[in-house]
């Protein structure tokens, strides 16, 4: 048992080691056009979301 655990660790360390991480200036840029796509979809919604209310009320 402790000897797969061991290889389980062994072999996530050497993938690890391949990984090719982003630099702090890539993951920042990133993070922005995700939180600001996630404000814009979050933004369209909302005026879908009011326009559909309104259609509603009016043929109710």
């Amino acid at each position: 048992m402790f000897k797969k655990i061991a290889d389980f660790i062994d072999g996530v360390v050497f993938e690890m080691k391949k990984v090719s991480w982003p630099t702090w200036q890539e993951l920042k840029g990133s993070t922005t056009v995700v939180l600001m796509l996630s404000l814009v979809l979050a933004v369209f919604l909302f005026i879908v979301d009011v326009v559909l209310t309104k259609l509603v009320h009016i043929i109710l």
